[in-house]
């Protein structure tokens, strides 16, 4: 690979990122990122209860198929462009410069509201668990302070010694879960994979199938991560197609069948109702029916550890993203900078566990709660931000490839074509069904959607700034890439 890469921001000389991430490193950092033991205990019962019932298992499927599309085309261009910018590197090469600069702020603000969705996640299920196996009341902010503290150390140093922290917690939550379902295996024997859940009637009958993809597509927030990764791994062009592509197949699977097994569990007939009576119980209650009260104590340790390495996966992707922003002007240089011994993004790092620690500080002193107040606004923002990021992505893969007439097959570009459209539709599902997303009460949820244009728009304006007042900047937009 050929850099191309100008002057830096940072003392002259271009900042660079260095680590020795594997192919299987990075899938269970994106696997991470995706928080698959909180998706199974919060998403799950969710679209039971409001989206499509005994139908979940092929929203799950249909989910998946779409992101394995996405992934082809996303794996494609991370086989030509290196970069940890992922979202806004690709965009800016294949949409321009100005779309570059809105994807980047929105990347920034949409993986920051994800930290902080998940900081107040470890804090609203930590204390829920300490309470019930020890007794003791410890505030949720105390627990979400303490996750931020160990993530900001360990994110400032080396990306291989987070890898290794996620990798024993993502493999012991997914081992938890699949020990759940073959205990339901084992007693229910074939019953526990009923066939009328993949029925294409029942999909479209029962419930509410745009509210059931709503939340199966949810559930992959995070996945595209590999990206971002690139600087930090020797065969990039091999290693990031091959852990995007694996993982969209390992979740995708990892849902059905997690799903499946558990409307075997309950009985087709009755998934929507005891889904709306147990609600984040749900898989608890399944878990003492089945597998007995050690499992259930485990699942539910797991849950904290699950939504800290969760944490852990999206800080780290976060701070890259604001770490390539500042290498290219489009946030304060300052954030540019990386480590001298240990070649991470420590600036950006210490800037993302300082946004997490000021809205801690202000949810905490204000007395709002963790869960309805802090989680909802950085649920609408993240989600909806990450979706409008992958439509564009999406598009940016058909710019870049057909302009240089070479590097993607027709079936690539097809299929990122349709990702896009899906991913577009997708975002007109979500604004109508905002409410429900978040769980808020108050109409007043829609200021985010706004706000996040608002982002988009900004992004856009400081580039066309730039171009007319700082054209040497503008034209290190997007430079900070190896491109093949």
């Amino acid at each position: 690979m050929s850099a191309q890469i100008e002057a830096s921001p940072v003392r002259g000389q271009q900042a660079t990122l260095r680590g020795h991430l594997s192919t299987f490193k990075i899938m269970v950092m994106v696997v991470a990122a995706v928080a698959p033991m909180s998706a199974v205990v919060g998403y799950i019962p969710l679209a039971f209860m409001l989206g499509s019932g005994a139908a979940t298992p092929a929203t799950f499927v249909t989910a998946g198929v779409v992101m394995v599309m996405f992934a082809v085309g996303y794996g494609a261009i991370a086989r030509r462009i290196s970069a940890a910018g992922g979202f806004y590197a690709y965009i800016t090469k294949g949409l321009g410069r100005p779309a570059g600069g809105a994807a980047g702020l929105t990347a920034a603000v949409a993986y920051n509201a994800l930290v902080v969705l998940l900081n107040a996640a470890l804090g609203y299920f930590g204390n829920i668990v300490l309470l019930d196996r020890t007794g003791v009341d410890v505030p949720w902010w105390a627990i979400s302070l303490a996750g931020t503290v160990i993530v900001a150390l360990l994110g400032y140093r080396s990306v291989d010694l987070a890898g290794v922290v996620v990798s024993v917690l993502i493999v012991a939550e997914i081992g938890l879960i699949l020990a759940l379902d073959v205990a339901v295996v084992v007693s229910k024997g074939l019953d526990a994979f009923p066939v009328t859940a993949f029925d294409p009637s029942r999909l479209l009958s029962t419930g509410s199938v745009g509210i059931g993809l709503m939340f199966a597509f949810a559930s992959f927030t995070g996945f595209e991560s590999a990206a971002i990764y690139a600087e930090e791994t020797a065969r990039p062009e091999r290693s990031i197609p091959r852990a995007t592509i694996a993982s969209a197949v390992l979740i995708s699977v990892f849902y059905a069948l997690t799903s499946w097994v558990t409307i075997g569990a309950i009985g087709t007939g009755h998934v929507a109702a005891r889904a709306a009576k147990e609600q984040g119980n749900l898989m608890f209650g399944i878990s003492e029916q089945f597998a007995g009260h050690a499992l259930t104590v485990l699942m539910s340790l797991a849950m904290v550890t699950s939504t800290f390495a969760s944490q852990l996966a999206l800080h780290n992707a976060t701070s890259r993203y604001m770490f390539a922003l500042g290498r290219e002007h489009l946030l304060p240089t300052w954030t540019g900078g990386s480590h001298p011994r240990h070649h991470t993004p420590s600036r950006a790092s210490l800037l993302q566990s300082g946004v997490s620690l000021v809205v801690l500080t202000v949810f905490a002193g204000l007395g709002l709660d963790p869960y309805l107040s802090m989680a909802t606004i950085a649920t609408g923002l993240g989600a909806m931000g990450i979706v409008l990021l992958q439509a564009g992505a999406a598009a940016a893969i058909i710019g870049y490839f057909w302009r240089r007439r070479t590097g993607a097959s027709a079936l690539t570009l097809a299929l990122s074509a349709l990702s896009c459209l899906v991913f577009t539709a997708l975002t007109a599902l979500i604004l109508r069904n905002f409410k429900v997303l978040t769980g808020a009460t108050s109409d007043a949820i829609y200021v985010l959607p706004v706000l996040l244009l608002v982002v988009a728009a900004a992004g856009a304006a400081q580039a066309l700034w730039l171009r007319a007042r700082r054209p040497e900047r503008y034209a290190g937009i997007g430079s900070c890439t190896n491109e093949m």
